[in-house]
């Protein structure tokens, strides 16, 4: 699979569509980074505080503008992925108290449509009702990754805190319940469906990559002219590193790619 390499520009020399694609990387990297599932997902390349940030959903809709219907969250689920891989995943759907196996697969990969609360809960968009990010993880992932959007998609659907949410992610991980990071644990999100974020052109289809490390750096996340995005995974801004701190080192990397799931070439203005 080509990788999508975003070209190194200075200045004002920018087209206007290359400016719209790392407006949207950048959003779909805080947001990516937060869901998973992740996911998705993007990454915290800001350097603003949550009190810089505007947002439009300043609290939860109702649950029901979250949901969808049955067959097409399994078909939109199934799209995250090409289909060799994601004919034989298991399937999650959302239901109102959290999410649910609607088909057990065979391979380990689990797929699911992440909502903007599965993940940071400082994300600006967290509670944007048109948020539907199909993804793909690989078994890796689905044992580690999955459970933590999980387990917060599933407190907050009860209507616990925020707080209440990170002190129990904390216990699920000090006993194991949630088991550490898998090594290649990564995940796939090359609907050409998924609705990622109201900024940009909404989807990029894109592969994520796990890592317990606190930032991207030793990769290049985030460098000039480097193909790779990357955040830390619990908060999408600065404003909380005392509390990640008492958390696992957790960071997503994003690439985009060439095409989307189905094969067929990702529009120029996004390459």
């Amino acid at each position: 699979m080509r990788t999508t390499r975003f070209p190194n520009t200075a200045g004002g020399n920018e087209s206007g569509s290359f400016a719209a694609l790392k407006r949207t990387a950048r959003s779909l990297g805080k947001f990516a980074a937060r869901l998973m599932v992740t996911a998705p997902a993007l990454f915290a390349v800001s350097a603003g505080t949550a009190a810089d940030q505007i947002t439009s959903y300043p609290r939860m809709a109702p649950v029901g503008a979250y949901l969808m219907d049955r067959g097409q969250e399994i078909a939109l689920a199934r799209s995250a992925a090409p289909e060799s891989i994601s004919k034989h995943a298991t399937i999650l759907v959302l239901t109102r108290s959290g999410y649910e196996t609607a088909a057990t697969g065979s391979n380990g990969f689990v797929c699911m449509v992440s909502r903007g609360f599965s993940g940071a809960p400082d994300w600006p968009e967290r509670w944007n009702p048109k948020i539907r990010a199909a993804e793909c993880q690989n078994p890796q992932a689905a044992r580690s990754v999955a459970p933590l959007a999980k387990l917060r998609t599933a407190m907050t659907l009860a209507g616990r805190t925020d707080a209440e949410i990170i002190a129990r992610i904390k216990t699920a991980l000090r006993t194991e319940e949630i088991p550490p990071l898998a090594p290649g644990a990564m995940s796939y999100m090359m609907s050409k469906f998924s609705y990622l974020s109201d900024d940009g052109d909404h989807d990029m289809p894109h592969v994520m990559f796990f890592i317990p490390f606190k930032n991207g750096d030793n990769w290049g996340a985030n460098a000039a002219g480097s193909p790779i995005f990357g955040g830390n995974y619990w908060f999408a801004t600065p404003d909380h590193a005392a509390e990640t701190a008492t958390l696992p080192p957790l960071s997503v990397l994003l690439l985009g790619v060439c095409s989307w799931s189905d094969g067929t070439p990702a529009p120029t203005h996004q390459m």
